[in-house]
């Protein structure tokens, strides 16, 4: 048991740690979590760590109070989830989540919110702000690319390691399972697509060098059956930015990449696109 009752999540627990998570608004796109389809909160408990702020006595509804989750890429931690319920924010339960979820050594990153407070407790762990992170929305079949194929897990495995901070090899097969998703390649460059009947989100993505990572990006819109709109989060420092927004996508949103120094030396933000939720 760890500091205010925050403790490893278990399966029995998914249904609480998902009510805290859909008051955030975090599963849409996502099914239900196991056994139905998962999601990448099943991820975080299966490939990195996912704790639980349970419920005290007292507490409305018998809800959980927070979670907050991490996936491991090789030696990097990825924070990929801080979430604590109005009511008991400012009570110390959010330090005690991320003090848990970043002990011990190693490079660590995250996607911070413009929330000023999570910013500042980020930095108190060693973390610092990067470069902005940016939610863009455009029509998925707007741009042409070059030729793609279709390729497995395993073989851009290695490459998503180089530019990503670390090795992923069972998260990406686990994604790679799942209803809709493809991973394609191009030249030096990949993209993994989770297309659904109106709608396909890019991520993650990668090239030994930008433009491998922008030509794999779009050619696998390119060759993408949906007639809906397309989602990446692209690193501001990406050239697909300009590339994307010339095209008249927008940005509907944006986060801070944060990392600490060891962090910084293993992530290529020109040449990776993380996938929203799975870093």
């Amino acid at each position: 048991m760890l500091e205010t009752g925050v403790r490893a999540a278990a399966e029995g627990d998914m249904p609480a740690v998902r009510g805290v998570a859909r008051r955030f608004g975090l599963l849409g796109g996502w099914g239900p979590g196991l056994p139905d389809l998962p999601d990448f909160l099943d991820a975080e408990r299966l490939f990195g760590t996912l704790l639980i702020a349970p419920a005290q006595p007292g507490d409305e509804g018998g809800q959980a109070r927070g979670f907050g989750g991490t996936l491991r890429r090789g030696g990097l931690t990825h924070l990929g989830d801080l979430f604590v319920l109005p009511a008991h924010q400012s009570s110390g339960l959010g330090r005690a989540l991320l003090a848990g979820l970043l002990a011990g050594d190693g490079p660590k990153a995250t996607f911070a919110s413009s929330d000023h407070r999570a910013l500042a407790l980020y930095v108190r762990h060693g973390l610092r702000p990067w470069c902005p992170l940016l939610y863009l929305t455009g029509p998925a079949t707007a741009l042409p690319g070059p030729p793609v194929r279709v390729t497995s897990p395993d073989e851009v495995a290695a490459l998503d390691a180089a530019v990503a901070g670390g090795d992923r090899g069972r998260t990406l097969a686990w994604y790679a399972a799942l209803p809709g998703v493809t991973a394609y390649a191009a030249g030096e460059g990949y993209a993994f697509v989770r297309a659904t009947a109106d709608q396909a989100l890019v991520g993650p993505a990668g090239g030994a060098a930008p433009r491998d990572c922008v030509n794999a990006v779009l050619g696998a819109l390119a060759v993408t059956a949906t007639p809906g709109t397309a989602k990446i989060a692209v690193p501001g420092t990406h050239p697909l930015v300009p590339v994307l927004l010339a095209a008249g996508w927008r940005i509907r949103d944006l986060d801070t990449l944060m990392a600490d120094d060891a962090a910084l030396a293993l992530i290529h933000p020109d040449r990776y696109v993380p996938h929203p939720d799975l870093g």
